[in-house]
């Protein structure tokens, strides 16, 4: 009886590992459960009891027309009273957008071959060439000091380069006389810009992303398109889009900005079919110059002129902001940026049915246009303007904790500095691995809603914390604003990215996991779609098939984190070798984990868990780190797996890996129901917690790599834009690193003259002199020594002004 236990137990664990459909289970329930009624050795009578229980259950189960009239249509019944009530909004968010590689991670089984037969990432030769010249020639042009202090706007000249050269015109097809550049094209381009200026970024990234050439390109009638995007490539057009107001934040589906159907005069014509629209909105980019503004509205029709429907929906409406009535111009002032953004309203403004997006059969479908535009444009924007900055910040804190010395050591060479620095380049590797495969997902035709919250969260909230370690590195030198400071803007207006297109607060508790579990869940939106259906038969059906595959993959998923947490994931096949091949294997083992606690905390909580949104941001967390890690993985086979930037993988993995365990170990000391937290507990982790951040030993390394010229730190900081010029502050930074280094050999031999007390002066550049007075150094060297000395003094020193240029460029 034993073995036949241990068999029958073998066989569940088997038929769970390897996600058995119903029918599978069915057949070994049909075996194993007359076996073990004979070997137990029951009566006759109850034989024959255990044989009719049996062919009821599994006519039951195993019929479909059957189980679907007994068993799913009951079951549908109790699932649509327990569904969360969704609002119009909230559905057109979960239908919007595409699943990309977030839903292998919720599949509990990543196929990790998929992954890597993705293509490299790259750009053409075209896009290259704009890159390597025209993106140059821009960053050239960009001087942040004068642009934030003195102007409070870039300059009329590079205004003028961006619309020559078509910057706002990146999206737009080339038959239109855009550029049509790949989303990586376009990243690219915003990534060196951020690393110049944010100002400059942000003006160049806005009308490539949500605003009215991507809803033109996607929405838009052909008229439409022919009228505008043109005169928006070329940059004649300034466009921009109002969605937030006061009263409708995070919370866009409430904006209290309405339109009325109704007639009205319009171009000289009388009785003209069109809509009054009011609106008060705020945080506009680009609306104090727009030329043409991209309006969110809720639309009613109480005259019935467009049928018998009074609400309408969201609708979006394209309206040049000369007609009568737009009010634009007024700025707002974010922290210091220099960005073009303020507030635009409207009074009972007519515009013709013309000026809505799509035509007329576009009305009240704003909401999903914006949805799925949105998760394009965040794709791009706000990970390479993040990335940028944080190229910025890495390349220079390298160099200045190299060339900065205390107690005669580089400050970089100090553990307590080390430690900033192996974060900012480990933080940075991470960041720009995300950046380029969230790109790559919209170049395979993705519109990814989840990723693109995941990449816009973790790319600005990274680059909060290297840019806050960045000025830590500096000290005085990142706090002291001037022409000489390249961290002091980008630190001042780092939560800018943090607060816009999703306030990350939100994103992360609302919007990561509570939309990723829908939205990727492999069963649930199914669920969802199967009892939202009014056709009954066909629900019913649709409803069968989901759930009993999602009961299949819970179970499945069940045994695999427990055999996965026993083994270590050493039995789990990968498609590589070492040194990432138990990476795959870490991430393979979570991947199951997750779907499984994902499965028990929707079971346990069902609708609660919309609001439980602590709970939800730490499932939310799991699932973005394998996200990030498995960018990380992607990027290292792209780049060749070169050994030197092993350090960069080791931390990136190793401290995306323990902030998952930390994820999951937060859900389970606060689950509610804490039988099912013991549960959990037990599947995940059977023998304990074994994830460690990263060590300082990894750490010493990736600092060690950042303070020195070299290939893993170029292809750390590589697309940033570096002014080839020792009067720029950052081209000061890059040639006294490098005379830093090459002086060392000569700077050992004036310490040891000094030591042994023949070298008497007390300044650095007298004692170049007395050295070569005495023979230490040539007449060459001496003048090497002086130009190094002269360097280390540039990026050292900090600006200082007259009290009246404070007050004159306060005042401005």
């Amino acid at each position: 009886m034993a073995i036949l236990m241990v068999v029958v137990l073998v066989v569940v664990l088997l038929l769970a590992f390897f996600r058995a459909s119903i029918v599978g289970w069915l057949i070994a329930i049909a075996v194993l459960v007359p076996l073990v009624a004979i070997e137990s050795r029951i009566s006759d009578e109850a034989l024959k009891t255990v044989f009719i229980s049996l062919g009821i259950f599994l006519a039951v189960l195993g019929i479909p027309a059957i189980r679907r009239s007994l068993v799913s249509s009951f079951l549908l019944k109790v699932f649509r009273k327990i569904l969360p009530q969704v609002s119009q909004t909230e559905q057109e968010a979960l239908d919007a957008g595409t699943v990309g590689w977030e839903g292998e991670l919720f599949s509990g089984n990543p196929h990790w071959k998929k992954m890597l037969a993705l293509p490299k990432t790259g750009l053409s030769d075209e896009e290259q060439s704009f890159l390597d010249n025209e993106t140059e020639q821009l960053c050239a042009l960009l001087d942040d000091w004068d642009i934030t202090h003195k102007r409070q706007d870039l300059s009329p000249e590079a205004w003028q380069f961006i619309k020559d050269k078509g910057f706002f015109g990146m999206i737009i097809p080339k038959a239109y006389g855009g550029l049509e550049f790949s989303a990586q094209a376009q990243s690219a381009v915003i990534t060196k810009v951020a690393s110049r200026s944010g100002t400059g970024a942000v003006t160049v990234m806005v009308p490539n992303s949500l605003g009215p050439a991507e809803l033109l390109l996607h929405y838009g009638t052909q008229e439409q398109k022919d009228r505008y995007l043109r005169g928006l490539a070329s940059g004649k057009e300034i466009p921009c889009f109002a969605l937030t107001g006061p009263f409708a934040g995070s919370d866009a589906g409430a904006i209290p900005d309405h339109g009325t159907v109704c007639y009205g005069d319009y171009n000289g014509h009388k009785n003209v079919l069109g809509v009054c629209v009011t609106w008060e909105k705020r945080y506009i980019t680009l609306a104090p110059v727009a030329t043409l503004l991209g309006l969110a509205f809720k639309l009613y029709d109480p005259s019935n002129l467009l049928g018998a429907e009074v609400s309408r929906g969201i609708t979006l409406a394209l309206i040049p902001t000369d007609t009568p009535g737009v009010e634009v111009g007024r700025r707002h002032f974010p922290l210091n940026s220099a960005f073009l953004n303020g507030p635009t309203t409207g009074n009972n403004v007519f515009i013709p049915m013309e000026y809505i997006i799509g035509g007329p059969m576009r009305i009240g479908h704003g909401w999903r246009m914006l949805m799925d535009c949105l998760s394009v444009g965040r794709s791009i924007s706000l990970p390479a303007s993040a990335t940028g900055g944080a190229k910025l910040a890495a390349r220079t804190s390298g160099a200045y904790g190299r060339v900065r010395k205390q107690f005669h050591v580089p400050i970089g060479k100090f553990e307590g500095v080390e430690e900033a620095l192996a974060r900012i380049g480990g933080n940075l590797y991470v960041m720009d691995a995300a950046r380029t495969m969230t790109a790559q997902e919209v170049d395979l035709g993705g519109k990814p809603s989840v990723i693109s919250a995941i990449a816009k969260y973790h790319c600005t909230e990274r680059g909060r914390v290297v840019i806050n370690d960045a000025m830590d590195v500096h000290g005085g030198k990142g706090i002291c604003l001037g022409p000489d400071n390249y961290l002091g803007r980008l630190y001042e207006q780092t939560p800018i990215g943090i607060t816009v297109e999703g306030a990350n607060i939100l994103t992360r508790s609302l919007i990561i996991f509570g939309q990723g579990a829908v939205r990727s869940h492999p069963y649930v939106l199914k669920e969802i779609h199967a009892a939202q259906d009014q056709n009954n038969k066909r629900a019913v059906r649709e409803f069968d098939a989901a759930l009993f595959g999602h009961i299949s993959f819970s179970l499945s998923n069940a045994v695999r984190s427990l055999v996965y947490g026993l083994t270590g994931g050493l039995i789990i096949g990968v498609p590589t070798a070492p040194p990432t091949r138990r990476y795959y294997q870490a991430l393979t083992r979570y991947s199951a984990a997750f779907a499984f606690a994902a499965d028990v905390s929707m079971l346990v909580l069902g609708g609660g868990l919309k609001r439980k949104e602590k709970l939800s941001a730490r499932l939310g967390d799991v699932l973005s780190q394998m996200y990030l890690c498995s960018a990380v993985l992607k990027r290292f086979e792209d780049d060749g797996r070169p050994e030197e930037d092993l350090p960069l993988l080791h931390w990136g993995m190793q401290d995306a890996l323990y902030r998952i365990q930390v994820a999951f170990d937060g859900v389970l000391q606060n689950f509610p129901n804490r039988i099912a937290a013991l549960v959990l507990r037990a599947m995940i982790f059977p023998l304990g917690q074994c994830r460690k951040p990263p060590s300082d030993h990894i750490g010493h390394q990736v600092a060690s790599l950042m303070l020195q010229p070299g290939a893993a730190r170029d292809r750390l900081t590589a697309g940033m834009f570096i002014m080839p010029n020792e009067n720029d502050a950052v081209g000061a930074l890059e040639a006294a690193l490098a005379s830093t280094l090459a002086s060392e050999p000569l700077q050992a031999v004036l310490d040891t003259a000094r030591k042994a007390g023949k070298i008497k002066s007390h300044d650095e550049l007298e004692q170049i002199a007395e050295a070569r007075e005495l023979g230490y150094i040539d007449a060459e060297q001496a003048l090497q020594l002086e130009r190094d000395y002269a360097l280390r003094r540039k990026v050292i020193m900090v600006d200082d002004f007259a009290p009246e240029e404070l007050r004159a460029g306060s005042s401005r």
